[in-house]
């Protein structure tokens, strides 16, 4: 990290010691200045209190689970949610996913895998906070940095900030990334696989994509669309090409001058 780099702040959530001191060792490793808790309800306050950058969170805890505690943080803070869990059962990975966490880490998992994880996030918030270069979602009168949609959708990049006819969508930072990457390859369209590659910063043709990869982005792409008040058999913002992938539908540029 550079010297003049913001400081970033995790929270870990685990009631477990051994995995919770792991995960501080892994996340300061990799510059973090790490929170602990050992249960949903101090770990909920330490995320308000703290407004961290990346959040790990068990399942099985006592009190409320991981799954409830996500669903409270989620209601007022757009940390990254990575929930750590020992359940192998896709409909476990589906279920965090629908209570807003941005990723699902099976148990149990390599450190140095986690870690690579977790930079590769914090190196896709951080491009995009410096301010991307306008792409071709955007006709030529749109500020450097906005991608354009259909029907009113604008997405800040600078910001992190989604607005549907001047109100503003609060999205999952994966849920954001899952849009905005539809968005800056309009009107092409985009493979589950590609968008598994895009969310790990790596091309989709060097990583293993699983069935329980693909379901994830199903998942997001169902949880964005109901935010954005879009459907699938009559899209406003997202289309779905069976067997093919995404598209993101934006204005006629041809209309723009």
């Amino acid at each position: 990290m550079s010297d003049h780099a913001p400081a970033q702040t995790a929270v870990v959530i685990d009631d477990d010691p051994d995995v919770r001191d792991l995960l501080v060792q892994v996340l300061s490793s990799a510059g973090f200045s790490v929170i602990a808790a050992e249960n949903g309800y101090d770990g909920v306050e330490a995320v308000f209190a703290h407004n961290p950058d990346i959040t790990t969170l068990d399942v099985n805890m006592p009190g409320i689970d991981g799954f409830e505690t996500a669903r409270r943080i989620r209601e007022r803070s757009d940390t990254y949610i990575m929930l750590i869990t020992a359940l192998t059962d896709d409909a476990d990975a589906i279920l965090g996913f629908s209570v807003g966490a941005d990723d699902v880490v099976t148990k149990p998992f390599r450190a140095r895998e986690l870690r690579a994880r977790v930079l590769a996030a914090q190196k896709r918030r951080t491009a995009r906070s410096a301010g991307a270069p306008a792409s071709v979602a955007a006709p030529a009168s749109t500020p450097v940095g906005v991608l354009v949609g259909a029907n009113g959708l604008e997405v800040h990049r600078s910001t992190h900030a989604v607005t549907l006819d001047g109100e503003p969508v609060i999205l999952t930072r994966t849920e954001f990334e899952l849009l905005a990457t539809l968005l800056e390859a309009a009107p092409e369209v985009r493979s589950k696989a590609d968008l598994v590659g895009a969310l790990r910063d790596e091309p989709a043709g060097s990583i293993r994509v699983t069935d329980a990869d693909e379901r994830a982005i199903e998942t997001h792409m169902t949880n964005l669309r109901r935010k954005l008040g879009d459907s699938a058999a009559e899209p406003r913002f997202i289309e779905t090409l069976r067997a093919v992938g995404y598209r993101a539908l934006v204005p006629d540029r041809s209309a723009v001058r």
